[in-house]
């Protein structure tokens, strides 16, 4: 009775060995073992890996791309404007040894220097830039956050994006109101520039007419034949060209002077000079 007993424990003992012996390491992930608090060589790969018990301790490591939202940071633009700003950083692991050995809990790290590195960029820029050079802006976050991470922690940043940017409502108005005076001004820009166009298109229209007699008097007659196709109760007749061709070579006569004008001879009665014409001025 006592054999089979001892054997069922040895059997108990062996199987929680093995259990605790034996470790799964996923695809995307890398395994670090340390030995009585020394750290192996070499890294386990994704499968079935075996440890010694007691002994060794293995950390696995994700390999996959983290996904961080930092959170709404309070900052002061070059420019001195107030704002609050967030932002979302995309980071993994390269070298796990790195993250494991040299930084407690790498994720919390990455959030903290992300969070002083928002704030230190954004003070670095006017409002302008931030609304306008979102491309540029993340591009800085992405070198300064990476600068201490890839080397020291196994970390690289693969990228940063600014999500948002909450204005105070009066810096709101105050760019509401600007867009708005801007829209104006193109809008007045733009209704100028169109009437100097239709401008030269009539007066070139006009010097056309001109040259060709027969022009006017076929625009004549289309406006008259548009304006009857309107079906109203009023008859439009045009001026007749001709008269007004008249009054123009009429304003053109050049006006008579009194240099032009010859003394004219006035007949004088038979009972003043026996039919003898005098003078003008000797009546």
């Amino acid at each position: 009775m006592v054999v089979p007993a001892v054997l069922g424990i040895v059997v108990v003992l062996a199987l929680l060995l093995l259990a605790a012996s034996v470790r799964m390491v996923q695809q995307y992930e890398r395994g670090v073992v340390l030995r009585f608090g020394k750290l192996q060589p070499g890294l386990r790969e994704p499968g079935l890996q075996l440890i010694v018990p007691i002994a060794d301790k293995l950390t696995k490591v994700s390999m996959q791309t983290v996904v961080m939202g930092i959170p709404a940071q309070g900052a002061i633009t070059r420019d001195n404007v107030t704002l609050t700003v967030d932002a979302v950083v995309y980071f993994r692991v390269i070298d796990p040894v790195k993250a494991i050995i040299n930084v407690q809990n790498y994720p919390m790290a990455v959030s903290q220097v992300s969070q002083t590195s928002l704030r230190a960029v954004i003070g670095r820029v006017d409002l302008d830039t931030l609304l306008s050079d979102r491309e540029g802006i993340n591009a800085e976050l992405k070198a300064v956050i990476d600068a201490p991470t890839e080397g020291p922690w196994g970390l690289h940043i693969e990228r940063v994006e600014v999500k948002d940017v909450a204005l105070p409502e009066g810096m709101k108005r105050s760019m509401s109101r600007q867009a708005e005076a801007e829209r104006e001004r193109r809008a007045r820009v733009i209704a100028a520039d169109g009437e100097f166009q239709a401008s030269t298109k009539l007066a070139q229209a006009a010097r056309a007419m001109g040259d060709t007699p027969g022009a006017l008097q076929l625009r004549l007659l289309q406006t008259v034949v548009d304006v009857a196709a309107e079906k109203n109760s009023t008859l439009v007749m045009p001026f007749p060209v001709e008269l007004l061709r008249f009054f123009d070579r009429a304003s053109e006569v050049p006006p008579l002077t009194t240099d032009a004008v010859e003394p004219l001879g006035v007949v004088i009665p038979d009972t003043l000079d026996n039919g003898r014409t005098a003078p003008a001025g000797k009546a």
